[in-house]
């Protein structure tokens, strides 16, 4: 793509809070031992029990206050920091993410900080309109959406700032989303950050991803 600007990825990796870093462990190690509880001694599983258990650490990760109102989500204070960041410096933003509960958290904080923003999910009907006011409306900074819902058919090449708010098992997905800003008409720097949380099933997310890429 010689006729576009840079594309700059970057990750961003979160220490966990305290008490995030506390909620989290306590699920971890409960799936640990029930896994190993009931585990044959053929070494056969329960993928199901497996696929449930990796998928409430994500969200744990994501989105902790949907579990427990107590916690304060690491991730999503540095999300919000850099947004704002971004904002002051004349950027318009993307955030994808994988859970519902997400977007309703950031942008309940994006609202306390009293920044204009638009979200769109699956129930989303009038997708046109929304993608219209981002691109032709300066008072709308931020836009924040599923990955899988914005992440293919959309022109949103006012934006110059992407936040994978959580990593998907595979890259093409991710690539996908950054691509709604990275496309022809783009005139500016693409900024894009992919956030994981340290010590965390995301880091294991992305070593899959990177063996993923290998064999490709």
């Amino acid at each position: 793509m010689a006729d576009l600007p840079d594309k700059i990825e970057k990750l961003v990796y979160v220490d966990m809070n305290d008490e995030h870093r506390r909620f989290y462990e306590e699920r971890r190690k409960y799936y640990y031992s029930l896994l190993e509880k009931n585990t044959s001694s053929q070494g056969n599983f329960d993928k199901f029990f497996v696929l449930q258990a990796i998928n409430e650490l994500r969200h744990i990760v994501s989105s902790p206050e949907l579990e427990s109102k107590k916690i304060i989500s690491s991730k999503k204070e540095v999300l919000i920091e850099n947004v704002i960041e971004a904002i002051e410096n004349n950027h318009k933003v993307l955030v994808f993410v994988n859970y519902l509960s997400s977007i309703e958290s950031i942008c309940d904080s994006l609202k306390e900080n009293k920044i204009k923003y638009l979200k769109m999910t699956g129930q989303t009907k009038d997708r046109q309109n929304l993608v219209d006011k981002f691109q032709n409306d300066s008072r709308y900074k931020v836009f924040v959406m599923t990955l899988k819902t914005g992440g293919v058919g959309l022109n949103l090449v006012s934006a110059d700032t992407i936040f994978i708010y959580d990593p998907w098992w595979n890259t093409t997905v991710e690539n996908q989303a950054i691509d709604r800003a990275y496309r022809l008409g783009q005139d500016k720097t693409v900024f894009a950050y992919k956030m994981i949380m340290r010590n965390t099933i995301e880091e294991k997310i992305l070593k899959l991803q990177e063996i993923k890429n290998k064999l490709l």
